[in-house]
């Protein structure tokens, strides 16, 4: 077997199935979740009615660089987003979601005879990118979060000899758990970092549709062109899962520099990852239409105005640049107790800060803070609220 995967962590669900397994949620309550990060909302019709009509797509084998007509709307659709232009036959590869190419992209970039490779990740940070750093032959090494900066991560943490050995960094904007958007200035020292020691860097932007204001999210690859920079060792990731509510089709793309793209995509040719054509067809139909885009980020919005003010009352919370998450502080400081106490309370679950970080600069940067994905209706979302107020209001007066 791979000795590597000795090495991999539990995943943070996986451990917090081991936290509450003595639990007995409070039975007068229904059971509420805020602790995964799947939308819950309808996939768009128009999706749907794609799918159905690409069935004839499964009577052939799909070719890994994907039907040219979809990269065509996948880079029409950068295009009006980000008035970037990405030439559809070498910079714009169609993936089974940006998890799976998250993981994979790492596998093409690292060399698993080098010993002392690192891969830079965000702190606290979604799980893949450890664990394809671990698979890969690389040492993880991680960047914190600064509250102080509306938890942007502190890429100044990391010293020139770290980044001397790094051959990937993954960024996450906007962030997950933070929803924290990296601004032009922090693009342009990764950027700077990058050209001075050859590191790759993958930017994970599967929030970028759900955001809060009238500017929608700086991307890698748009930040790049505004500093007047090529694509060199730079790739975004994207996928319609949050954006066009359909985590179930497995549909993304990763676009930029044409030489990674190559390899990535011999890689991925021996991988056996192409996307069924069925997927392709409807994928096609949700990146040529914006409309669905527009109303679901309305629902979210609505959903954070009810929320946020709410439990602001009662935690260290208050709205992110974009996402789908709220990253509160709790009393106290013990994130595990927390979240504990108000599943067997008041039957809602949200996933402890901790969980999602590793110790890093002598601290986990995620302790003392609690996730919550407001996926659920905004009645439902409302609901976990007003139980969380309560039960925290309880936590304050037992401590008074």
């Amino acid at each position: 077997m791979n000795p590597r995967l000795a090495t991999l962590h539990p995943y943070p669900f996986e451990r917090l199935r081991e936290l509450t397994r003595g639990i007995t949620p409070n039975p007068a309550l229904r059971p509420i979740s805020l602790g995964i990060g799947e939308p819950k909302h309808p996939a768009p019709a128009l999706v749907e009615e794609a799918l159905c009509g690409a069935l004839h797509g499964l009577s052939s084998y799909p070719p890994t660089l994907g039907e040219p007509t979809l990269r065509q709307s996948i880079a029409a659709w950068v295009q009006r987003r980000y008035d970037v232009t990405l030439d559809p036959a070498t910079q714009v590869l169609p993936v089974n979601g940006s998890r799976e190419a998250l993981f994979s992209l790492a596998q093409t970039v690292l060399d698993p005879s080098e010993r002392d490779a690192i891969v830079v990740c965000p702190n606290p940070f979604y799980q893949i990118y450890e664990g394809a750093a671990l698979l890969g032959g690389a040492q993880p090494v991680f960047a914190n979060s600064d509250p102080a900066r509306n938890f942007a991560c502190d890429w100044r943490q990391i010293d020139d000899a770290t980044w001397a050995r790094t051959r990937l960094v993954y960024a996450c904007s906007p962030g997950n758990p933070t929803g924290a958007v990296m601004p032009l200035d922090e693009w342009k020292l990764l950027f700077e970092l990058s050209d001075r020691y050859g590191f790759v860097i993958a930017s994970d932007e599967c929030y970028s549709e759900i955001y809060f204001r009238d500017e929608p999210p700086l991307g890698a690859l748009q930040a790049a062109q505004a500093l007047g920079r090529s694509f060199k060792n730079i790739v975004m990731l994207s996928s319609l899962s949050k954006r066009s509510n359909v985590p179930g089709m497995r549909s993304g793309f990763v676009a930029g520099d044409a030489a990674i793209l190559k390899q990535f995509l011999l890689y991925r040719t021996y991988h056996g990852s192409a996307m069924s054509k069925t997927v392709q067809l409807a994928s096609i139909a949700a990146w040529n239409d914006e409309t669905h885009v527009i109303e679901n980020r309305a629902q979210y919005r609505a959903k954070f105005a009810a929320v946020t003010p709410l439990l602001a009352e009662v935690l260290d919370v208050k709205l992110p640049d974009a996402g789908f998450y709220l990253w509160a502080g709790v009393p106290g400081g013990d994130d595990i107790a927390f979240s504990l106490g108000l599943l067997a309370q008041h039957n809602v679950a949200v996933l402890p800060g901790s969980l999602l970080a590793r110790p890093a600069h002598g601290i986990n940067p995620g302790a003392g803070r609690i996730r919550m994905a407001l996926v659920a209706e905004v009645d439902e979302c409302v609901e976990a609220a007003q139980r969380i107020v309560a039960y925290t209001r309880s936590l304050t007066s037992l401590s008074a």
